[in-house]
């Protein structure tokens, strides 16, 4: 196939929208967040009819072919749902929040345990059957690999401690390559062979005999997407390890989190990343090539909690989205650190931000935990009261400026009579 055949193959798997390899001018949809977006789906009730009266979302994930999400909830279930095929509403408004789920969710997998961490196959296709798997970590259990189209079990990968019991692992991720999958544990590291599921592993102490290196439960940890064989570990001990992929070795550790490291992720090229943390306000970022000091920080209203707070980075990598307990949503630059925007995405904690992998939208998840207080008189009337925009799911549509107009708007500021086109593709006038 030349290349220009290659080139329509990655347009028609990427949802019509060609997608450069990043040597070349990029085009992705500039997606515009001096204009809030608009909510297209929301979802809600499907999380209050559970077995567990508190029960409250935790996290999710898209998949990286974007076909669907992938959200985690109090009451130990995964819930999986699809994007329908237009993306989104088409009138450019939204949808008010509504009392009823845009739709329910087409798979629900039931953990026997809180789920700690879980991650989507890097290569996960919805036309390949065969890798539309996802991996899960819960306490007391394995590592369970998923199928995500039949929700049935594929195979389990089972760690041991010295008195040769099961243990947990507290975050998971498959490396870059898809053939294996990396597992943080208190003080170690433990590698899998994605195609030798058992108690086959190969295991790495952060924690050397002087006491030196990352201690602590591994919370966290991110591969640098450029194949750059760095991987990065995040710690309650309040401290990211960076390593090298192929044999573990410590190549050095930041300090500088209030608070413990819940989650990290490298900038698009590598050169950078960004760590948050529980009780901690500020999303730190660190220069790759120079980690003497900290770059910059990021602020988010994540100070009172021990919640894991996912923040994302948006597919051009020039903008970062993190939500937190105001339940607003805030984004900045990356390549000055500055506040760029905000927008009201719940009522209570936004706990997830993540951007679809290629169309101009992205997703939240908010709730944390509430406790009712008792009442003699009325004992059936105890359970809580949430409003619609609690413990939700939403999806979200930015405006997008269409590429006629972009040196305009960089000169001039916005054009009176520009013209944007939203998730279908329709333009608009600003």
């Amino acid at each position: 196939m030349g290349e220009g055949g290659e080139t329509i193959a990655i347009a028609e798997e990427n949802g019509g929208l060609i997608v450069d390899s990043g040597e070349t001018n990029s085009t992705w949809p500039a997606m515009r967040f001096d204009v809030s977006p608009y909510r297209t789906h929301h979802f809600s009730k499907q999380f209050r009819a559970s077995r567990n009266p508190n029960n409250f979302l935790k996290g999710l994930k898209w998949s990286p072919d974007g076909s669907c999400f992938l959200a985690s909830s109090e009451d130990n279930t995964l819930s999986l749902f699809y994007l329908p095929q237009d993306g989104g509403e088409s009138n450019g408004y939204g949808v008010t929040i509504p009392e009823e789920d845009s739709y329910g969710a087409s798979l629900l997998v039931n953990e026997g345990e809180s789920v700690y961490d879980f991650c989507w196959y890097p290569y996960m296709s919805v036309s390949d059957p065969l890798t539309c798997v996802f991996a899960t970590t819960t306490r007391d259990h394995p590592i369970h690999l998923w199928d995500s189209s039949s929700g049935e079990l594929r195979c389990t990968y089972r760690a041991y401690d010295a008195m040769d019991e099961i243990t947990a692992a507290f975050s998971i991720g498959f490396n870059p390559g898809g053939n294996k999958i990396f597992a943080g544990y208190n003080n170690s590291i433990r590698v899998f062979d994605l195609h030798r599921p058992g108690r086959d592993f190969g295991q790495y102490s952060t924690l050397q005999k002087k006491k030196e290196g990352q201690a602590g439960i591994l919370s966290t940890l991110a591969f640098s997407p450029t194949n750059s064989g760095m991987l990065a570990v995040g710690s309650y001990g309040q401290t990211t390890g960076i390593y090298r992929e192929d044999n573990m070795e410590l190549l050095y550790v930041l300090h500088g989190q209030e608070g413990g490291v819940t989650h990290v992720q490298f900038s698009k090229d590598g050169n950078y990343l960004y760590a948050g943390g529980r009780k901690d306000p500020y999303i730190l970022c660190w220069d790759m090539r120079k980690s003497v000091e900290i770059v910059y920080k990021l602020y988010r209203a994540t100070e009172n909690t021990n919640q894991r707070v996912f923040f994302d980075i948006e597919p051009c990598g020039r903008h970062l989205g993190t939500g937190g307990q105001d339940g607003l949503v805030h984004m900045y630059d990356l390549q000055t650190g500055n506040w760029v925007s905000g927008y009201q995405a719940a009522s209570d904690t936004v706990n997830a931000f993540s951007f679809h992998p290629y169309l101009p939208m992205a997703a939240t998840s908010s709730g944390h935990r509430r406790f009712s207080i008792p009442d003699d008189d009325d004992e059936d009337n105890n359970d809580v009261q949430l409003k619609a925009d609690e413990n939700c799911v939403s999806l979200w549509s930015f405006y997008v400026t269409s590429q006629e107009n972009t040196s305009d708007e960089h000169n001039n500021g916005l054009a009176s009579n520009s013209h944007h086109l939203n998730v279908t593709g329709e333009e608009e006038n600003a």
